[in-house]
């Protein structure tokens, strides 16, 4: 047997060598769309409505759309009750026309995707069996049905309820919007009779080529192969060293050399190009097929391996979603969703819940992004076997040929039927893996939103390859970012960790025709995105692009002994270091009056190591001369691509260091002290300040007859001390306020020595009007609440704030990466994450590392604060709660007052976690360590 194959082989690259292959402008298929071709290209056909809006007549319907988002029918969502959910069909005509060349022609008409049930006719007759499933792409041979060099007719109903129950709970009742219409394009295909149908192609990164190639033949006798660059220039002419023919599918293998392989950080793609040759050489019909060459293996107990590299996954879940068009995308906005996931350092999506456009797939292997395709399922009932076996084909034979489809997953969370797990395999020729998301399923555990404790992975499953294809689900502003940084630290070391995918990418609100466009994201079900509806980037986005980023930088602090020497590690999985770049820039800030925020002082590039992937290694950053006197230092990483990777920021000089110099304390005006009715009033330089003698607490501040809103404080959090002292010095060019607590036990309970200390204000007011704040206060070991500082300050007046310190996005204790150190500016605000207003960064929330702040009053009557105390934490104004608060998982706790100065914050959950369940970070209780000296918040104010 092996000796006839050989003897077949040699023949075939005998009849390659000697018969010329003569190539007409018929042998190729034509393609002519029947509809637009994506969201923002629509044809008009005739159009009828059941019911609901724009009911009961006949009038036009753009093609490819959601009816709702064009103004017929009704909306639903999944989650609603079945009962009074909208059950409209619609009635779609349209005229087209056939050439009379086109008779001995193969034609197809193909439908990329319907909601949900299709009848499809061809002047009246129907064209096939109705097609039920809103996700898959199908197609019927219409070549008898047409008629020729005149016009047809195209009639398709389409029902938005399936008469299938079990594909209504699997795509209709699952948590996302529901619509109904042709939502993806139609077009003919037109083929030369003899044709090849088409292609499952598997290119091994050996250069091993193996594919079967379907066909509908009578004259054909042999199939030449070339492969060509993405351009279309020729690389090679390939051998066809076997080949297999069985009824309707020939399977034809060949051997490529000197190949480049395809992987996420060098999307390789080539055109494999397939002549169907007759006896004489002739090409009766020619089909190019995108293909990246590279081998998938699942090790059980061992891992997920691409081209011989096991990976991680760094991955999020995607809707295939528009806020504007719903399930109707383009092809340009595939790219800019993928082009923010590549930007967040990701490397993987998962398609929730349902195969994406052809065109998302498309670009995933042109950016490089490893993909997990998913047919549509929603929890039980399952799929029943008969149409689960349809789409599994539709889907398998579709993506089949895409280098970026790793897995199949056969439905999402319980949803599968496991009757249809093998027949996969049956159209696929790489034989990709099956997964059950959220399920043990033969070598995975793709367990869903397990707490981090989880990940010790000591349970009968730990042989198991683990990655959640769902985890640190979004809601509001909670999850993705935040909890990821300790999730990462252990799947990142642990060997059978293969990654994990966030849920999810983007908030699906949709735009609601029958509400004047008002952005509809159902409550807490649909806000759970790392970008809003349209793109907008959310505090996550950063913080993933940190913690995900190929170049992993040790935390290290700069200080006056620094040597320059950073530790990193190398986490791309195909990249060496010698191909990224990195540039540093050593820089000083001005202050808060000043227009031009930032200077660079020195600029040079970092020498990074010859690192192979995984390795670990430093660099180190040269130190100019003046070096000490920069306030920052800047590390930008740059891709091969010239991409930035991310920029770090490293504080130089202290808050002490940058704000003195900016603080003048000149002038020698006359300061008034006096004390009446329980206020001490303080005048200096046009400055009135009032002050409680009982409690020492600020009760007013003006400039001139201005009053700057700033009072009641400052209140020392989570203390209940009284006041024992309170006095007033009238000194040479200042008034000093001093206010003592009692005092109180600071040492842990179980210590063995018991001191106790006092908490203290001192407020100076100095000539010139400027105004020192001093607080010390008990550095406990450990604590749940908050230590620090607040005062009153009406949210009504504020207009945005300029500062010097992280940015421009807030932070909480488990969400602290992705930002940077330098000047930042925002205006308010008052955006409900992932709610509404959808302008980012939010305004309001907690702001670490303060410097300074001007905060910019509505009224001129806003003011600056200096805070010399390092590690500070800036508290501004209360965040809104979303109005469907159910959530309070995300929901973290904020303390009294408005503007407040803090050493520790809240972490926050995500839609399933309280924060205590996503690391250490989330905790609630903060140790500070046993320090023999007070916290002492050091503030100058200047209004």
């Amino acid at each position: 047997m092996n000796k006839i194959c050989a003897a077949v082989g040699f023949l075939l690259m005998i009849i390659q060598l000697i018969i010329p292959i003569e190539l007409s402008a018929q042998s190729k298929t034509e393609v002519q769309y029947l509809s637009g071709t994506d969201k923002d290209n629509l044809v008009e056909w005739d159009f009828f409505c059941s019911q609901g809006r724009k009911s009961g007549a006949w009038t036009k319907i753009g093609v490819p759309s959601c009816w709702e988002q064009e103004g017929f029918g009704a909306y639903n969502y999944g989650s609603d009750d079945e009962e009074g959910r909208a059950e409209e069909y619609g009635l779609y005509r349209h005229k087209f026309s056939v050439p009379k060349g086109w008779k001995n022609k193969d034609i197809k008409i193909v439908f990329e995707g319907v909601m949900t049930d299709a009848q499809v006719k061809i002047n009246g007759k129907l064209a096939g069996e109705i097609h039920q499933g809103a996700f898959y792409e199908f197609k019927y041979t219409i070549t008898k049905l047409l008629k020729y060099g005149a016009d047809n007719l195209l009639e398709v109903k389409v029902n938005k309820v399936s008469a299938n129950e079990s594909i209504n709970h699997a795509e209709r009742v699952a948590d996302f919007w529901i619509f109904g219409g042709i939502y993806r394009p139609v077009y003919l295909t037109v083929s030369p009779k003899e044709n090849i149908d088409r292609l499952a192609v598997d290119a091994k990164a050996d250069g091993k080529i193996t594919a079967d190639v379907f066909v509908d033949v009578k004259k054909a006798s042999h199939i030449a192969l070339a492969l060509l660059d993405i351009k279309g220039n020729k690389v090679e002419d390939l051998i066809v060293d076997k080949l297999t023919k069985t009824e309707g599918k020939w399977t034809v293998s060949a051997q490529a050399s000197n190949i480049l392989t395809w992987n996420p950080e060098q999307p390789n793609l080539y055109t494999l190009q397939f002549d169907l040759l007759d006896e004489k050489g002739s090409v009766l019909h020619q089909v190019n097929q995108r293909i990246g060459f590279r081998t998938v293996e699942v090790l059980e107990g061992d891992g997920i391996y691409v081209n011989g590299e096991r990976i991680k996954f760094k991955g999020v879940n995607r809707h295939s979603f528009h806020p504007a068009s719903g399930r109707t995308t383009s092809k340009a906005w595939s790219i800019e969703q993928a082009e923010q996931i590549k930007d967040m350092n990701m490397n993987a999506v998962r398609m929730a819940h349902y195969p994406p456009d052809v065109h998302f797939l498309d670009v995933c292997d042109s950016l490089g992004l490893f993909v997990i395709n998913e047919i549509c399922t929603w929890h039980n009932p399952m799929l029943d076997t008969e149409v689960a076996r349809k789409i599994v084909k539709e889907t398998v034979v579709r993506d089949v040929n895409h280098p970026s489809v790793l897995l199949w997953a056969n439905g999402n969370e319980q949803g599968w039927n496991p009757e249809v797990d093998d027949d996969y395999a049956l159209w696929d020729v790489q034989h990709r893996e099956v997964i059950h998301p959220w399920s043990i399923y033969k070598k995975t555990n793709t367990i869903h939103y397990s707490h981090y404790h989880s990940l010790i992975n000591d349970a009968y499953t730990k042989d198991k390859i683990l990655f959640p294809t769902e985890f640190l689900h979004g809601l509001y502003d909670g999850g993705h970012g935040a909890g990821l940084d300790d999730y990462w630290n252990v799947m990142w070391n642990l060997p059978l960790s293969a990654g994990g995918f966030l849920w999810d990418f983007a908030d699906e609100g949709v735009e609601r025709t029958d509400r004047n466009n008002e952005i509809d994201l159902q409550g807490n079900k649909a806000a759970d995105g790392i970008v809003g509806p349209y793109g907008e980037k959310e505090a996550s986005y950063f913080t993933i692009k940190e913690i995900w980023s190929p170049i992993y930088i040790e935390d290290r602090f700069i200080r006056d002994d620094f040597n320059g020497i950073f530790r990193l590690e190398n986490r791309y999985h195909y990249t060496n270091l010698e191909k990224c770049s990195m540039t540093a820039k050593w820089v000083t800030f001005n202050g808060p009056e000043d227009k031009n925020n930032y200077k660079v002082i020195s600029e040079g590039k970092v020498q990074l190591p010859n690192l192979n992937p995984l390795a670990k290694g430093k660099f180190t950053v040269d130190k100019p001369n003046n070096w000490k006197s920069a306030d920052a230092l800047h590390l930008t990483a740059l891709d091969a691509e010239g991409k930035e990777i991310f920029t770090w920021s490293y504080p130089v000089s202290t808050s002490k260091e940058v704000n003195i110099p900016k603080i003048d304390y000149a002038g020698n005006g006359e300061v008034k002290t006096e004390t009446k009715d329980k206020t001490i009033k303080v005048e200096a330089n046009k400055m009135t300040y009032l002050f409680s003698e009982e409690t020492g607490l600020l009760k007013e501040v003006k400039r001139g007859d201005k009053v700057i809103p700033l009072n009641n404080g400052p209140i020392i959090l989570n203390q209940n001390d009284k006041i024992i002292d309170l006095t007033v010095k009238e000194l040479d060019g200042k008034t000093e306020i001093l206010v003592v607590f009692e005092e109180k036990k600071w040492m842990p309970a179980w210590s063995t020595i018991k001191e106790k200390r006092s908490d203290i204000i001192k407020w100076t007011v100095h000539a010139n009007g400027l105004l020192d704040l001093k607080v010390e206060f008990k550095g406990f070991r450990n604590l749940k609440g908050f230590r620090g500082i607040t005062f009153s300050f009406p949210e009504s007046e504020v207009s945005g704030m300029k500062w010097l310190g992280d940015g421009p996005y807030r932070v909480w204790r488990n969400r602290t990466k992705g930002t940077r150190f330098q000047v930042w500016e925002n205006d308010y605000n008052n955006t409900i994450t992932g709610e509404s207003g959808f302008v980012y960064p939010e305004f309001k929330g907690f702001f670490s590392s303060l410097y300074w702040s001007k905060v910019k009053g509505n009224n001129d009557n806003g003011f600056t604060v200096y805070c010399h105390t390092p590690h500070t934490y800036l508290r501004m104004l209360t965040p809104d709660s979303p109005s469907d608060n159910k959530r309070d998982k995300v929901i973290p706790k904020f303390p009294q007052g408005d503007i407040s100065f803090v050493m520790n914050i809240p972490g926050i959950g995500t839609k399933f976690q309280y924060p205590e369940s996503t690391g250490p970070h989330g905790n609630k209780e903060h140790y500070f360590g046993n320090d023999d000296e007070p916290i002492v918040l050091d503030l100058t104010f200047e209004f």
